[in-house]
């Protein structure tokens, strides 16, 4: 198997890049994408449990990777919400699978949003994570648009290394995101 085209990019293009522009004495202190975690909450799983697995389908389709249900711990009674209730789904990529949803979502996915002007940089944590939300899972070309009952988003979250929002801004620009100006 071929390694992704953005996993040969960071390490012959983005780490010199990078370490230069980071003042990175060792090319280990480069910042680095450790995985991608996807959440996808079902709000209706309350009332009809098979939404859970549609949504379950509908991302092991765009992560290529089989996703898990969710589980409510907590009971709320205003939700009509029990501990154990499925709830939502997610999924956890890693290695060459975390490079190629990465591309897919920066190349084709991204610009397929209708008004599209780039992704706020208002997501990072403190710690270098960043946590970015979609709308509409119609964007990714795996779904077929016929067969979809119903329109609900989900968060992408990229885990990294670096140390501070500024590093981890830097890593994504360079591996392509698309952020405002």
């Amino acid at each position: 198997m071929a390694k992704p085209r953005l996993k040969e990019k960071y390490y012959n293009e983005i780490i010199p890049q990078l370490k230069e522009k980071l003042n990175c004495s060792n090319v280990m202190e480069v910042p680095r994408l450790v995985k991608i975690c996807i959440n996808r909450g079902v709000g209706q799983a309350v009332s009809d449990k098979k939404l859970v697995d549609v949504a379950a389908d509908e991302l092991s389709m765009i992560a290529g990777q089989k996703a898990v249900p969710t589980y409510a711990k907590k009971s709320v009674s205003n939700f009509k919400l029990r501990e154990g209730m499925p709830i939502g789904t997610r999924v956890t990529l890693r290695g060459d699978r975390m490079y190629e949803f990465l591309d897919r979502l920066a190349t084709v996915a991204m610009p397929r949003v209708r008004d599209f002007q780039g992704i706020s940089d208002k997501g990072f944590d403190g710690r270098g994570n960043y946590t970015l939300g979609i709308k509409e899972q119609i964007i990714f070309p795996e779904i077929s648009i016929d067969k979809v009952k119903q329109i609900s988003g989900m968060d992408i979250t990229f885990v990294t290394t670096a140390d501070t929002d500024e590093a981890a801004l830097a890593l994504l620009k360079a591996m392509g995101l698309p952020f405002k100006n």
